[in-house]
């Protein structure tokens, strides 16, 4: 919930949005003063008028007619070409301001720890990161210029009004507080209606995109109806979220129509008593000044209620993006050195690790893995074994103990270096709609078209690429959408081998996977295996009996440790999970 709901307006939060504009200070100025010119430009015309009717056209000069018309289409030329330069780069330092604040915010989102996506929506990051960047830039291009320029030209039309005819001025300045209590009271109740859009927008955003990405399973289990008739619910609140917006729209304007209209009834009324009293028909050309005037001083008032409330959007949008920017969600990337030949070694000593404070999932482990073997982690489900993973990636930091590589704590080596001599081959593959070859080689400069094909033909799944349409350069769409999920994994399985990485985990990786997937995977495991360090969490029996130490987890702590052989011999963990689980596939 937005703490300052309450507040007509937040200033500070403005201040704030404003900064980004200081790369661009000489547009900012430019629109700024076009903002002061158009303000005196649109009252030159009505002066000009009442000045047409009570000299020209009543003392019958037809030079001075000539000549205040030709005066009056130079102001339209200039106020026009103003307008022109005013809405194009206020619109342009709106579009710039966002292209900033759209980078800094996905700059920030790639280095949060993996626990804040885990906690967020995925629809609500892409609405803060799209709709709301549009919100924001329209607090420039129809919100905060707009309203100056209309504030200005609101001044300037009350100092001329004072100065032609005090006593019609005050007639219209008396109808004023009527029109900016409604304003007030308007603006109130749209920013609470605006921060109401806001959330559903998101809520749609978000449960859209869930459905249309788990459509399948939507499918499968006959959730059709039932996801719909969710839709629906949700869609209506969406729908009179808007409709409130509108509701208090329908208030508003036609009041301020109303008053308008009173107000140009006394000027009329009170203009022609003054004329008949003083016999002085030069006023007429003053009360024709003052009907336009009075709409020159009404219309921006109900205008910037209008622009107000598209200002009141940027800026809720703004609130939403910017809690985003300073969430401090990060691991600690302070580490010096580089790891640039690792040998592969590591350790945990005494590791304790939460992913929810309190809830301990790792309760203080030990194990040794030494350079170039392989370690088969196993367990059931929840036991700890991809949160190992985790760690040793620093997608999480550990509570407490230790964790060193080739004898250095990982917090001392740098977050990139770390990660690039680490590649993971998970379960579940993520694939970018890009071509093949971009997936492999996730458009690293040093990885060459030359290399990922003689990767291919290394593990052998240089074949199955080329078949594809195009090959390396057939496009797989989102997220491997066009590909098996056997033929995902090899790909997932050829990017880790380009890497070159001097520590190598397989996260279940043959788990989903047909059978000639598999025999492919399974050659290529040994390729990439040989001589290098390797983690691989295993439920098929032909990986595990392979590994040079298996390490059985249960509950979070480190039960058992050894070879396959070793754990048999003994009557512990590992023994009755394998009874349980790899005896039949042994023996089939």
């Amino acid at each position: 919930m937005d703490t300052n709901q309450g507040k007509a307006f937040d200033f500070k939060l403005l201040r704030r949005v404003v900064t980004y504009t200081k790369p661009y200070r000489a547009t900012f100025y430019g629109v700024s003063l076009a903002a002061i010119l158009l303000s005196v430009f649109a009252v030159a015309n009505p002066v000009l008028l009442g000045r047409v009717v009570d000299e020209a056209i009543t003392h019958k000069d037809g030079t001075l007619l000539l000549n205040l018309v030709l005066i009056m289409v130079a102001v339209y030329f200039a106020e026009v070409t103003c307008q022109v330069l005013f809405t194009y780069f206020a619109n342009w330092l709106g579009e710039s301001v966002i292209k900033d604040v759209r980078i800094a915010l996905f700059e920030r989102m790639m280095r949060f720890k993996m626990q804040y996506f885990d906690t967020s929506s995925v629809g609500v990051l892409v609405t803060r990161a799209v709709g709301d960047m549009q919100r924001i830039g329209e607090i420039f291009s129809q919100g905060f210029f707009v309203i100056v320029a209309d504030l200005l030209k609101m001044l300037v039309v009350m100092g001329v009004m004072l100065y032609m005819n005090w006593k019609m001025a005050l007639i219209v300045f008396a109808v004023l507080p009527i029109l900016l209590y409604a304003t007030r009271l308007f603006q109130r109740a749209m920013k609470g209606a605006f921060i109401e859009v806001r959330a559903q927008v998101a809520q749609i955003n978000s449960f859209v995109q869930e459905r249309i990405t788990g459509m399948k399973i939507v499918q499968l289990f006959h959730r059709e109806d039932i996801e719909f008739q969710k839709f629906e619910e949700i869609n209506e609140k969406h729908k009179k979220a808007w409709l409130r917006t509108v509701w208090y729209n329908s208030i508003f304007f036609p009041v301020a129509e109303i008053v308008g209209s009173i107000t140009i009834g006394l000027i009329v009324y009170f203009g022609a008593r003054q004329s008949v009293a003083s016999g002085d028909v030069g006023t007429f050309g003053a009360v024709f000044s003052f009907i336009l005037l009075s709409s020159m001083l009404f219309r921006p008032l109900r205008q910037i209620a209008d622009k107000f409330n598209t200002l009141q959007m940027g800026m809720v949008a703004a609130n939403r993006v910017f809690t985003i920017l300073d969430t401090d969600s990060f691991i600690n990337d302070t580490g010096s050195v580089e790891a640039k030949e690792l040998k592969g070694q590591f350790s945990f000593q005494d590791v304790r690790f939460s992913y929810i404070e309190g809830e301990e999932v790792l309760h203080g482990i030990s194990f040794d893995v030494q350079a170039g073997e392989t370690i088969a982690i196993v367990g059931a489900t929840g036991a700890g074994k991809s949160t190992i993973i985790n760690l040793l990636n620093r997608f999480y930091d550990i509570d407490s103990g230790k964790i060193l590589i080739d004898g250095t704590e990982i917090r001392d080596f740098s977050l990139k270096s770390l990660r690039s001599k680490i590649a993971v081959v998970l379960q579940d593959v993520f694939l970018f709609a890009d071509t093949v070859g971009n997936n492999i080689s996730l458009k690293n400069p040093t990885v060459t078209k030359e290399m990922v094909a003689e990767a291919a033909r290394a593990i052998g799944v240089h074949d199955f690429i080329d078949s594809l349409p195009g090959g390396y350069d057939f496009n797989v769409k989102e997220r491997g959408g066009m590909l098996s999920s056997g033929q995902r994994q090899l790909i997932s399985f050829l990017r880790a081998y380009v890497s070159n990485p001097s520590i190598l985990i397989l996260d279940e990786a043959t788990s989903s996977v047909d059978t000639y997937s598999e025999q492919l995977i399974q050659k290529a495991t040994e390729n990439i295996t040989k001589d290098r360090t390797s983690i691989i969490i295993a439920h098929r029996l032909a990986t595990i009996k392979k590994a040079d130490k298996i390490l059985v987890m249960e509950a979070g702590n480190v039960v058992e440790m050894g070879t396959h052989t070793e754990l048999l011999k003994g009557e512990g963990y590992y023994k009755k999970l394998y009874e349980a689980q790899f005896m039949e596939e042994e023996t089939a």
